[in-house]
């Protein structure tokens, strides 16, 4: 087993648990000093015991280098892989996902390693959807930085080809159901994720206008995690709406229900989601992933979905990269 890609998997499936950031770093920080290394010499101070001599190699770390030498499965990898139950012939029909984040926002790695290992997992294309300019504690794009980062994915599509990284954005919904960038911008966008990410305890008649004016918005393809509930921690409760006027909405302007896979989200909640099955919705089931090993978390939304009765056919990202682009 190849050390450096024992120390990048574990990373990543300490990621897809949900493990402490300073604990992944520290994973992806010895990944790097190994592949630094000149060839032959991690075997040998292996055999030598000297591994942890070098900076940024701990215990942790050294003990999965030298399991990988020795031909053994690192006992982190098995330690940290949760079995996902159902939803596995949904999630491998999945060609791609809607809702990630890079470092140009709240994301915490470069979108070239989100697309590389995207396109590890099996996925065709992925959309890179870094927040509007208002979320200013995500660092937000102004237009000038969105426009910026069209060129890096241009460029980088143009090395990674045939997989694809689609442009896009996670819009803040305002107040009054308007969109949080400039509408030109939007117009030249792959996908457009709308979400509320401020005053989540506005009345309900409120809320309701503000949310169905948004699914109403040519520019809008996808509502972000539509209750805005947390559920694990402190938590914090839904936004309450009409979710029947949201959904009929939906349907009406061809707006796919986000089907949020992070486990702190699951969001909508299962009553919310068999609603809008039942009200014809079509849905995207998206990672929301803030990091590499989150873009795994698709599998648990994929699960919530099967047991709420959602269809291949009703999920947009089953489809090819073309087919998403003219629907």
């Amino acid at each position: 087993m190849d050390p450096l890609w024992a120390l990048r998997q574990v990373a990543f499936q300490l990621e897809r648990a949900g493990e402490p950031t300073y604990r992944v770093r520290a994973f992806r920080k010895a990944a790097e000093v190994v592949a630094a290394l000149p060839e032959g010499e991690v075997a040998r101070r292996v055999a030598a015991g000297t591994l942890t001599d070098l900076p940024g190699i701990g215990k942790a770390t050294a003990g999965v280098v030298a399991d990988a030498v020795a031909g053994r499965e690192p006992s982190y990898l098995s330690r940290f892989r949760e079995p996902v139950v159902g939803g596995q012939a949904l999630r491998a029909s999945l060609k791609g996902d809607c809702h990630t984040h890079s470092d140009w926002s709240d994301g915490g790695s470069p979108i070239r390693e989100m697309a590389e290992t995207a396109r590890a997992l099996g996925h065709e294309w992925v959309v890179l959807t870094d927040h509007s300019p208002r979320l200013t504690v995500a660092n937000g794009l102004s237009a000038d930085r969105l426009l910026a980062q069209l060129d890096v994915v241009a460029e980088l599509n143009a090395e990674l080809a045939p997989f694809r990284v689609l442009t896009g954005i996670e819009v803040d919904i305002l107040d009054d159901g308007s969109l949080d960038q400039r509408p030109d911008l939007l117009e030249r966008l792959d996908v457009v994720v709308a979400s509320v990410h401020s005053k989540l305890r506005m009345p309900a008649a409120e809320m309701t206008a503000r949310m169905v004016a948004a699914v109403s918005n040519p520019h809008v393809d996808v509502l972000g995690h539509c209750t805005g509930r947390l559920v694990v921690g402190k938590g914090r409760p839904e936004s309450t709406f009409d979710a029947e006027a949201v959904f009929s909405a939906c349907v009406e302007h061809g707006t796919a229900v986000e089907i949020n896979s992070r486990p702190e989200r699951r969001d909508p909640p299962g009553r919310l989601l068999r609603l809008a099955v039942d009200l014809g919705c079509s849905f995207a089931i998206d990672s929301d992933a803030h990091a590499p090993g989150q873009l795994d978390w698709l599998s648990f939304g994929c699960e919530r979905a099967e047991e709420c009765g959602v269809t291949p056919d009703r999920v947009i990202n089953t489809l090819g990269a073309e087919e998403l682009l003219t629907r």
